[in-house]
């Protein structure tokens, strides 16, 4: 299980304005990812350290978005100004999960604006929505070749993501006891004060030392 990326959704202004602020404050630039055609989403990424990557994401008017359970999440961060909205592992192996959680993967895939396209499963966008603190899990389908990883990192890297909430709930949630660090990434939780979920995430980046 390992650290697969952060997803920031776009604010009521858009995605071209998200993507500038977090360009500006971290001194690089994101790529155009494509379009989510199963949850009605697009999004920009950026491949950072570590063959982790963050992604901006906004909901677009589709008919997709109003059925997805991902494509309603971002709607629901974004509604509220726009945000942190995920921390997302991957895995090797869907079907403990499947059984732990007692549900099913759904299919997901992203269509780049060359015509490639990029294929996962998906599981815990449910969780997320009703406890935003909890990760949800992705297994990739498509060949390295087409994953995040494969695109050459910027010179950036996650140092620490600063949750609201309780380490036992989301250690509870991935199956195994988080500690202090998970997968090089220092985790911080602050108890619950309002809503749970990503506060903020701190950045080695050209800028410096960059908590967004």
């Amino acid at each position: 299980m390992r650290l697969s990326n952060l997803t920031f959704a776009a604010g009521p202004d858009g995605l071209a304005p998200a993507v500038a602020r977090l360009e500006a404050a971290l001194g690089v630039s994101f790529r155009d990812g494509g379009f989510h055609p199963r949850f009605g989403t697009r999004n920009n990424i950026l491949t950072v350290g570590g063959g982790r990557y963050l992604e901006v994401v906004e909901v677009l008017e589709h008919p997709a978005a109003e059925k997805a359970v991902f494509g309603q999440a971002v709607r629901a961060r974004s509604e509220l100004g726009g945000g942190w909205l995920a921390w997302v592992l991957e895995v090797d192996d869907m079907a403990p999960l499947e059984e732990r959680l007692e549900r099913t993967a759904v299919h997901g895939s992203r269509l780049f604006p060359d015509g490639r396209r990029l294929e996962w499963d998906q599981i815990g966008i449910k969780g997320l929505l009703a406890d935003p603190q909890l990760p949800f899990f992705v297994r990739w389908t498509s060949p390295e070749e087409v994953r995040p990883a494969a695109l050459a990192p910027v010179d950036v890297d996650i140092l620490e993501i600063r949750l609201s909430g309780s380490p036992e709930r989301v250690s509870e949630w991935i199956g195994t006891d988080l500690g202090p660090v998970f997968d090089g990434v220092a985790l911080t939780f602050d108890a619950p004060n309002g809503n749970p979920g990503i506060e903020s995430v701190t950045f080695r980046c050209p800028n410096g030392l960059v908590t967004i």
